[in-house]
């Protein structure tokens, strides 16, 4: 599947706010063939020269439109991981066992609607994740694009820069990610497996629309990967996602390699 498929195929599978977040690749791909194929943008002109810097103009404005988005959901993130935690510490203080007002029935409840809120969390940081590799890939093969039909050597410099901007930036995502998957492995206490199992498909079907979108995230990360034999300047870093039962229990389709 040709990478513009697969972005067209992300955009719609993502959150409906998110949208109009990601890399504007047809628009930028029809500028490098009009750029390619103006005989009078001879490389090394003054015409050549403002179109380059206009194709620049709109890679940095793209750029910053990852990081605004990104760096909002990012906070965004911390805010509810810390909130969610007291949640649960306020259910176990009130409704649990040793609480003030001790409740199995407004125990099991309130944890049940606390349960279905961390897939949920964990399934849009694991979403956001997938954004930062989409766009970085999505910038990548367009610099490649630019370079090839024009014969300029824009590539390497710009990713050299975006490789630091925040939104290629997700350590603390995946922190955040990590941290939910224990959250959710003290909530899931392995006491009944069987139990548990039901508990947990039981949440995944209330939760439908955004599992099945992190499905779909976790199936494009692996995919981008797989679309290079070899690692390079250009490459993403191996997924840093824990190996959670969670994660494990997703099971993922046949690659489609992105070419």
């Amino acid at each position: 599947m040709k990478f513009g498929k697969r972005l067209k195929q992300q955009i719609q599978e993502t959150l409906p706010g998110w949208r109009d977040k990601f890399l504007t690749y047809k628009e930028l791909k029809k500028l490098v063939r009009l750029i390619s194929s103006a005989p009078t943008l001879l490389n090394g002109s003054l015409e050549y020269g403002k179109a380059e810097e206009e194709f620049v103009y709109l890679l940095n404005n793209e750029i910053e439109k990852f990081n605004a988005f990104f760096m909002e959901q990012e906070e965004d993130f911390v805010i509810r991981h810390k909130e969610l935690q007291q949640r649960i510490q306020r259910v176990i203080n009130r409704w649990g066992p040793n609480g003030s007002q001790p409740s199995e029935t407004n125990y099991k409840d309130e944890m049940a609607k606390i349960r279905k809120d961390i897939v949920d969390f964990h399934g849009e940081m694991v979403l956001l994740v997938n954004y930062s590799n989409v766009n970085y890939t999505g910038l990548a093969k367009i610099l490649k694009k630019y370079d090839k039909r024009t014969g300029g050597l824009l590539r390497l410099p710009f990713i050299q820069k975006v490789l630091q901007q925040p939104f290629f930036t997700t350590d603390l995502i995946s922190k955040l990610v990590k941290q939910c998957e224990s959250t959710i492995d003290a909530v899931f206490p392995v006491e009944d497996e069987e139990k548990t199992r039901e508990e947990r498909e039981a949440i995944i079907v209330a939760g439908e629309g955004i599992f099945r979108n992190t499905v779909a995230a976790l199936q494009s990360m692996q995919d981008i990967r797989r679309g290079s034999s070899t690692y390079g300047h250009f490459s993403l870093p191996p997924l840093n996602l824990p190996e959670s039962e969670l994660i494990q229990s997703i099971q993922l389709n046949s690659p489609i390699p992105i070419v």
